[in-house]
C-alpha cells in the first residue's frame, strides 16, 4: 500500500483519533501562546524604565525655620508692601507665606514626617533659640530669571549656625536626594522657574549651610532691574529674636506655604 503522508484511520477509530490529534494540536497551540507571551513580557520589562526613589516613595518639601519677632514683623511688612507696589504679581506675606528664617531646607520622605518633627524638636530644644540676639544688616535677592525674591538678611551667629549643623545631622535619616514639583504645595506654572526651586532644594546642603549659609526673612518679589536700586539704598540695621520654630511645607517661590508643625520655644 502507497503511503500518502496521511495516517490511515480504520474503522471504529475514528473518534478516537480525531480526539487524539485534537489534543496533540491544543498542545502545539498553548505552546505557540505561551512562548509569545514570554516573548512579549520580555520586551515590556526589558523596555521598562526604573522608577526613581521620589517616584517610588512619596515626598515632602520641607522647611525647618525660625519664626521671627514683631521687630522683624514689621520691618518685613513694610518691604512686602513696597515690592507690592513696585510689582504687583508679586506674594503678600499672609498665611501662605509667612515671613521667617530658614534653617534648612529638604526633602523628606512623607511617611516620616513625625520622625522629623520628633527630631528636630529635640534639636531646638536644646537651644536657646528666644534668647538669641540677631542683628538685620541689609537686603539682598535671589534672582529667578527677570525678577527676584527680596529679603532681609540676618547677620550669621555662632549659635545660628550650631543649630543649622545640628538639625541637618538630626533629619538626616529621613532625607531623599530630591523630589518632583508635587512635594511643594504648588507649582508655578512655569518649568523652568519649577526647576530652579527643586534644584535649589536639592542643593540646600552644602549649598546654603555654613559658611554658605545666608540667614534671611524673604519679603517679596519684584523685577531684577528694581531690586538692584533697592539694594544701593542706605540700610539701618536693627535687632530681633526668634519667637518660636516650625516645619512647614515649602512652596511656589520657596515661601513657607503650610505649617505642618510648630513649637513655643519659651526660655
Amino acid at each position: 500500500m502507497e503511503s500518502s503522508g496521511t495516517t490511515a484511520i480504520l474503522p471504529g477509530q475514528e473518534a478516537k483519533i480525531t480526539s487524539y490529534e485534537f489534543t496533540k494540536r491544543s498542545t502545539r497551540y498553548m505552546k505557540v501562546l505561551a512562548a509569545l507571551s514570554i516573548g512579549l513580557l520580555g520586551a515590556l520589562l526589558g523596555n521598562a524604565q526604573p522608577l526613581s526613589a521620589a517616584e517610588q516613595t512619596p515626598v515632602t518639601a520641607i522647611d525647618i525655620l525660625l519664626e521671627p519677632d514683631a521687630t522683624m514683623l514689621r520691618h518685613a511688612q513694610t518691604n512686602n508692601a513696597r515690592l507690592l507696589k513696585a510689582f504687583p504679581k508679586g506674594f503678600a506675606l499672609d498665611e501662605a507665606h509667612r515671613p521667617h528664617i530658614t534653617l534648612l531646607q529638604r526633602f523628606v520622605r512623607t511617611a516620616d514626617l513625625d520622625k522629623v518633627y520628633a527630631a528636630a524638636e529635640k534639636v531646638l530644644a536644646g537651644a536657646n533659640v528666644t534668647g538669641m540676639q540677631l542683628e538685620a544688616c541689609k537686603y539682598y535677592y535671589a534672582p529667578a530669571k527677570d525678577a527676584g525674591v527680596a529679603g532681609i538678611v540676618a547677620r550669621p551667629t555662632p549659635e545660628l549656625l550650631t543649630l543649622q549643623q545640628e538639625l541637618i545631622a538630626a533629619v538626616a535619616p529621613f532625607t531623599v536626594e530630591t523630589g518632583p514639583i508635587g512635594a511643594f504645595t504648588a507649582s508655578h506654572d512655569d518649568p523652568t522657574t519649577d526647576a530652579l526651586l527643586i534644584s535649589y532644594v536639592s542643593t540646600f546642603v552644602p549649598k546654603q549651610t555654613g559658611e554658605h549659609f545666608n540667614p534671611h526673612v524673604s519679603t517679596g518679589v519684584a523685577p531684577k532691574d528694581y531690586l538692584d536700586k533697592m539694594l544701593a539704598e542706605p540700610f539701618e540695621p536693627f535687632t530681633f529674636s526668634p519667637a518660636g520654630a516650625a516645619v512647614y511645607q515649602l512652596g511656589p517661590f520657596g515661601t513657607a506655604a503650610k505649617k505642618l508643625k510648630a513649637w513655643d520655644l519659651k526660655p
